[in-house]
């Protein structure tokens, strides 16, 4: 159940509404994005710099300790971290998806996902939740919702019909979905941060829409919240496979409808686990190498006016990685996990390698440094608009993230 400023929070239709039930979950949205309590922390929020995560040496440090441990999430991606192990845990890249932090205030555990569609929610909940009530229902959980900008306008985000639901974007089934699980859910949800949709959009001189903020950082010894991005240094660790475990995994029926499991929570480590992907997968990575880098801004995000410097690049290296390694076996032999182990400066290092050799991935946190806005968002579909790549169900489509 939904709390906002210790009370329930609960509609209250007149005697002479004629709003049926179907209605509810889109009117608990729009009731909670109107809350004076939440807007006034929502504009809090947006107050606070964005600070960029970097693993440079050379900029200033603003954190206490020079081997800050941290944990970073790609999309759809989530994990639970212990704040005895882990300073931070954030992600970035979201602009039609949601950056969810769930955090135990008695005991500090705190989950963070990113969210990427309305069809991983209901059992991504209950794999952030696993290790943060421990059994315990009426523990008091903080929540953050951040991203989601409002990709259409307002307008056209309702009635039931499949050219109607085409003109929601994708912004608000998910965040509609979001508030709706947890408001059924048996647990106590404090929404402290609702910094989505409208509150989370900007224009720019030519009136397209674009996100304020696109990815979040939580100190996991206080529960601050910070609007954050980061840089290719600090995206690990194993980027690129991690990236395509969200596109191959669209493929795999292990993870349908769930969250990739990435974090071990009591051994402080990396798990990736593993995903497979088919030769269908391969082909349709090399039908995109013949497109134009405005062809794969249309085609392969959900935002292209968003986007980043980077994206079409980044698009280009992860689909050369995939056109090198078509059996993902090579990648998960014996389909076993990735493993990476904390080194002890903070970084990662391949589990079984020297540290001196392609095993070490990283380098630890020196720096959260203000910084400009930059987006890299995550991608739209790869099923094209001539038809070239068509045979993906209308809501199964492969998604794609930069990298």
């Amino acid at each position: 159940m939904i709390f906002v400023d210790g009370l329930p929070f609960s509609l209250n239709f007149s005697s002479s509404s004629s709003s049926s039930s179907k209605s509810q979950p889109s009117d608990l949205l729009a009731a909670l994005m109107e809350h004076q309590v939440l807007v006034s922390a929502t504009l809090s929020f947006k107050s606070i710099q964005e600070r960029k995560v970097s693993a440079s040496m050379d900029s200033k440090l603003i954190t206490s300790s020079n081997s800050s441990r941290y944990v970073y999430l790609f999309q759809r991606e989530y994990a639970t971290v212990d704040p005895s192990l882990v300073h931070y845990v954030g992600t970035d890249e979201a602009t039609t998806c949601v950056g969810v932090v769930i955090r135990n205030r008695k005991n500090g555990m705190t989950s963070v996902s990113h969210m990427d569609s309305p069809k991983i929610v209901d059992i991504g909940f209950s794999q952030m939740l696993a290790l943060v009530v421990d059994h315990n229902l009426d523990a008091d959980l903080d929540v953050h919702l951040v991203g989601a900008f409002e990709d259409v306008s307002p307008n056209h985000a309702s009635g039931r019909s499949i050219s109607q639901r085409k003109r929601d974007g994708y912004s608000i089934p998910l965040c509609r979905k979001i508030v709706e699980t947890m408001q059924k859910r048996p647990e106590k949800f404090h929404v402290k941060t609702l910094c989505v949709l409208r509150h989370n959009t900007k224009y720019d001189s030519q009136g397209n829409a674009l996100p304020i903020f696109n990815g979040l950082l939580v100190e996991t010894s206080s529960g601050t919240l910070i609007p954050a991005s980061f840089d290719k240094t600090s995206r690990c660790p194993d980027e690129i496979v991690r990236r395509l475990r969200v596109s191959s995994s669209y493929e795999d029926p292990s993870w349908q409808g769930k969250l990739l499991d990435t974090y071990d929570t009591k051994t402080d480590r990396f798990i990736i686990a593993p995903c497979s992907w088919t030769k269908r997968l391969v082909q349709i990575v090399l039908s995109l190498q013949s497109l134009s880098d405005s062809e794969i801004l249309a085609s392969c995000s959900t935002s292209p006016l968003a986007e980043g410097p980077e994206f079409v690049d980044n698009e280009r290296r992860l689909w050369n990685y995939l056109i090198k390694n078509p059996d993902w076996r090579t990648t998960f032999p014996m389909r076993q996990p990735r493993v990476f182990e904390r080194t002890g400066d903070g970084g990662w290092k391949r589990a079984g390698f020297s540290s001196q050799g392609q095993g070490t991935y990283s380098t630890p946190l020196k720096s959260l440094q203000v910084m400009q806005h930059f987006e890299h968002v995550h991608p739209k579909d790869v099923s094209g608009k001539s038809g070239k790549m068509q045979g993906w169900k209308e809501n199964e489509k492969v998604k794609w993230k930069s990298f």
